[in-house]
């Protein structure tokens, strides 16, 4: 059996797995799951699911930083003078499109574990992550004399608010498509809450 056949497997398996786990914190919360229920879920043997992690916390661990590691990656190409150009021709930003899409392949791993039943640690990473990458992308573009409020006052807003925004899609069966969620977000971002909610001088 080719290598490239058995990858394939390992990764499904491991999907089934993530949802099973997915789907009974849905119900239960990290605290209801056990390895039994888990492999009864996602209809393996125990052996399976022993080849792949070592308890049920190695398991949401590996899940969580599989999806960080994958918003990491896009979030490194951004280049915050072009989501300005983008953001002022009335166009979504691909690399955000990007980003909003792979929150949309996760969507419902995401929606759990960053909704009432989830892990709070999670969503400190993730915010975390947001704080990291305005910090490098953008805070060098900024010149700090021109700043009406605090550099970390600004940082702790557009983290909690970036969060809150991803939150709300998620949970709400993400009826915006990524592209308008692009738009939505670097609208907000970009020219503030007050001149998106029609605060025009």
């Amino acid at each position: 059996m080719s290598e490239n056949v058995i990858d394939k497997r390992v990764i499904r398996t491991k999907r089934m797995i993530r949802d099973a786990l997915t789907e009974i914190m849905e119900e239960r919360g990290f605290e209801g799951v056990t390895v039994r229920n888990l492999t009864e879920k996602a209809q393996i043997n125990r052996g399976t699911f022993y080849l792949h992690y070592r308890d049920k916390y190695d398991l949401l661990e590996q899940s969580e930083e599989e999806i960080l590691t994958g918003i990491n990656k896009i979030v490194n190409e951004i280049n915050p003078m072009d989501a300005v150009n983008y953001t002022s021709h009335d166009e979504p930003f691909p690399i955000l499109i990007k980003l909003f899409e792979c929150f949309e392949e996760h969507s419902y791993f995401l929606k759990v574990i960053l909704g009432p039943k989830g892990d709070a640690s999670f969503q400190m990473r993730l915010k975390e992550l947001i704080k990291h990458t305005f910090l490098e992308k953008v805070a060098d573009e900024i010149n700090t004399e021109d700043m009406l409020v605090p550099m970390d006052f600004l940082i702790s807003y557009v983290s909690a608010a970036h969060l809150g925004v991803i939150q709300h899609w998620l949970q709400g069966g993400m009826v915006k498509s990524p592209r308008e969620m692009t738009l939505i977000l670097a609208k907000m971002t970009l020219l503030g809450p007050g001149y998106v909610a029609g605060l025009k001088k």
